[in-house]
């Protein structure tokens, strides 16, 4: 039976609540955490006195058998009891916790409600608690997320709308993208494939009804094979380039944990395109598709790099469309980079975008 976990918020909160407890000459290795609703009990991995009024501690990110790039990240909190001002909570983000365009910390509302609801009671009435989180890998992590794209800078999010990590399996959840791709496809046969949320938001900025907007997950090509077979008349393709471009390279699965050659058909591509070796083998040096990216717009060859890359991702789709579902389905492409800004896009894409 899969493991179920906890989401980050209550790693936070868990270690919040051990360093004020600390500070009030309490002490539990295990931290009881008021889920809002439910309970969790989350071990303390340290906790120390800072001073007069200020305490450290941490706990460890546990997401149960989630593939989840969190696991096992420490998360620190340092709470420092001060005189009273108009708030008796204050929350602050330390290194490798987000901040929003506008400097807020990247807290949003399920989080700030466990924040309340378990160190609330425990604030002397004399006094304010000043939190700060603190995520020392926060900042790395947050490179492999696409953050950037909804204006959260420098770090991770406490997000979520519930404490409960509650791994679904493979079969789960392409089941229930398969569902709603049927439930779509019979108001409009023109779909939008939204790789990840930030796809859905970029559609969202164009200005796609959300009633023609399908999550994939990592199944683009299952779910491809789904919309001929409910006879899809055409799919919008959008997605952050290091994602979909796998389609590029016959890759319909695009779960990291499965497959990943993203560096190396872009550099396929640039060997297509301008033939310069030295351009290739750079790429191939590169660790992150970003990086290719910023490296392709200094020299020059981006636009032309990515918009047949697009190009062949839309022929790779219909040609698996047609393959496995004996149907022919138009499809477009459209690619943003780490921040959400369309790269590049084929002339089907174009078309469609108007539907």
């Amino acid at each position: 039976m899969a493991k179920t976990g906890y989401t980050l918020p209550v790693f936070a909160v868990a270690a919040a609540k051990a360093a004020l407890m600390h500070l009030l000459e309490e002490s539990n290795p295990v931290i009881a955490i008021d889920l809002l609703p439910g309970t969790a009990e989350i071990p303390l991995q340290q906790v120390a006195a800072l001073g007069a009024g200020s305490a450290l501690a941490i706990t460890l990110s546990d997401p149960g058998d989630n593939l989840d790039l969190t696991r096992n990240t420490p998360i620190w909190a340092w709470v420092r009891l001060a005189a009273p001002q108009s708030q008796r909570l204050v929350l602050e983000a330390g290194e490798g916790l987000g901040k929003t365009s506008t400097g807020e910390p990247a807290i949003y509302n399920y989080a700030r409600q466990l924040f309340e609801r378990n160190l609330l009671p425990l604030i002397p009435q004399d006094k304010t608690a000043i939190v700060q989180i603190m995520l020392p890998q926060g900042r790395q992590l947050a490179q492999r997320t696409s953050n950037e794209a909804f204006g959260i800078l420098e770090g991770l999010a406490l997000l979520g709308t519930s404490g409960i990590s509650q791994p679904l399996s493979a079969a789960d959840h392409l089941d229930e993208f398969r569902q709603t791709l049927q439930a779509k496809v019979k108001d409009s046969p023109h779909l939008v494939f939204c790789i990840g949320s930030n796809g859905q938001q970029v559609a969202t900025r164009l200005g796609i009804q959300e009633k023609s907007m399908v999550q994939t997950g990592n199944w683009i090509g299952a779910l491809l094979v789904e919309a001929g077979l409910r006879e899809a008349q055409s799919v919008l393709l959008i997605g952050y380039h290091g994602k979909l471009i796998k389609l590029a390279g016959g890759i319909f699965n695009t779960s990291s944990h499965l497959a990943d050659a993203k560096l190396e058909i872009i550099a396929a591509t640039v060997a297509l395109v301008s033939h310069d070796i030295e351009v290739v083998q750079t790429i191939l040096s590169l660790k992150t598709a970003d990086a290719a990216h910023h490296y392709l717009v200094e020299q020059g060859l981006s636009e032309i790099v990515f918009k047949t890359l697009a190009q062949k991702i839309s022929a790779k789709a219909q040609g698996y469309i047609q393959k496995y579902a004996d149907t022919s389905v138009k499809v477009g492409t459209i690619l943003f980079d780490r921040k959400g800004q369309i790269m590049s896009q084929d002339e089907a894409a174009s078309e469609l975008i108007g539907f």
